[in-house]
């Protein structure tokens, strides 16, 4: 039995399918995705339904991210924002095309069944990007910060590791978890091209969108797969925008 975090696949389903096979998910596993399941490169509609028919298989949860959300006003209403289009939505809609009324719905019933966060029995945290408030993300007054915030692994990264948990200086919100675990801010930033860890958090966006590649974490052994880089599986789409 595992539980393996998937980092923001970014529409790349050959690097899904390539990361699949290596983890072999099996009865007794349970994958956690992140989030940002579509926009950036060209397959994001076969990356959903993909995901579809491998909740059938495994017991899966799906946590929303941003660009899921401009994704899924889309579905809902057809209608395109500016901003959605020039980091990706060009492409998730390309990718529909030829994608029938029917399964478009289900899309959309997957949409709207993406939660904003997890709290496991082990009082671990799952979330795309974060939260701000220090009673934690139940207490968030703006629920965008669970798919915008990156201040939750900027205090993570940057907190110096002297600082120990029974410190007055040692952040609020990383107390309130055992372990936190999300995407979002790409680890390629920090010039890292696996997951990250930082305080008691760990970062599983290893820059699938761009030039790196799609991760999986399993949280109890530390053990992480990865895609070949995304960019090569894509070679006809280098240098589009995310």
């Amino acid at each position: 039995m595992r539980t393996i975090v998937i980092g923001d696949i970014h529409g790349a389903y050959r690097a899904l399918r390539q990361l699949l096979e290596k983890i072999s998910p099996a009865a007794g596993d349970k994958l956690i995705f992140v989030g940002d399941y579509v926009d950036g490169w060209s397959e994001s509609a076969q990356v959903v339904s993909l995901l579809l028919q491998l909740r059938q298989q495994v017991s899966c949860l799906f946590l929303k991210g941003n660009h899921d959300t401009w994704w899924g006003e889309w579905l809902r209403t057809g209608k395109t924002d500016e901003t959605w289009l020039m980091h990706g939505g060009y492409a998730t809609i390309e990718s529909y095309k030829l994608v029938t009324r029917e399964a478009k719905n289900e899309h959309y019933d997957f949409f709207s069944s993406l939660e904003n966060y997890h709290i496991d029995t082990h009082n671990r945290l799952f979330i795309h990007a974060g939260f701000t408030s220090r009673r934690g993300p139940a207490f968030e007054r703006h629920a965008e910060n669970y798919l915008w915030d990156r201040t939750l692994w900027e205090v993570a990264v940057t907190l110096n590791p002297v600082i120990q948990k029974t410190s007055v200086l040692y952040p609020k919100r990383l107390l309130l978890f055992d372990q936190i675990y999300l995407g979002h801010t790409p680890t390629l930033r920090y010039q890292v091209t696996v997951p990250m860890h930082a305080a008691n958090v760990w970062n599983v966006d290893t820059g699938a969108a761009f030039t790196g590649r799609l991760s999986a974490l399993e949280i109890e052994t530390g053990e992480y797969w990865q895609s070949d880089i995304v960019q090569d599986l894509y070679p006809l789409e280098k240098g589009r925008n995310r």
